[in-house]
């Protein structure tokens, strides 16, 4: 078994066996990233297939301080973010306060009937600026400073959109809530 420098510097050399180990060992983290960002899993499939190659061909850069999936993971986050923009460019600058409700400072009643997929489904309902990021902080470990710099917006923005992407995300699950307990009811 290579470790992960090795396998780094046969790459590095274009050995195609470790090419292919770097892209088993990593093909499921990227496409997931890039699926949670674009919503679409042709596109995301395109993205993690362009990421590698972009990758291979720059492994060069590659820094010895830097973890091969982090780096990866930035290549994919990046890509993505690219194939949004492109596809909805305005909703990134666009301010919406019409969006936000007066009760959306509710507070979450998690129960028992709330799974993880309600959660993930609730995350997909929201508008693409929040979704994304709120999938970058929560699921992806980005800080708000790092989102802005990826989505190449001012901080306050990015902050703005967390925070009006966490309340909608209430708002959706506790509709969803409501909407288990009428079921119920009526049972």
């Amino acid at each position: 078994m290579l470790s992960e420098q090795e396998l780094i510097e046969q790459c590095k050399q274009n050995s195609y066996s470790a090419q292919l180990i770097v892209y088993r060992n990593y093909k499921d983290m990227m496409l997931n990233t890039s699926y949670r960002i674009v919503q679409n899993r042709e596109d995301a499939e395109d993205i993690m297939q362009e990421a590698f190659l972009k990758a291979f061909q720059k492994m060069h850069q590659l820094k010895d301080s830097v973890s091969l999936g982090g780096w990866l993971k930035r290549i994919a986050v990046n890509m993505s973010l690219d194939k949004v923009r492109k596809k909805k460019k305005e909703l990134w600058i666009e301010e919406v306060s019409k969006d936000i409700s007066p009760d959306a400072e509710e507070e979450l009643e998690i129960t028992p009937a709330m799974s993880v997929d309600d959660v993930k489904k609730a995350i997909n309902r929201l508008k693409e600026k929040y979704r994304v990021v709120l999938i970058l902080y929560l699921l992806e470990g980005y800080n708000l400073r790092e989102i802005a710099a990826l989505l190449k917006l001012k901080e306050s923005t990015v902050r703005n959109q967390f925070s009006r992407g966490k309340r909608n995300l209430v708002l959706e699950l506790n509709k969803h809530q409501h909407e288990i307990r009428a079921i119920h009811k009526r049972a």
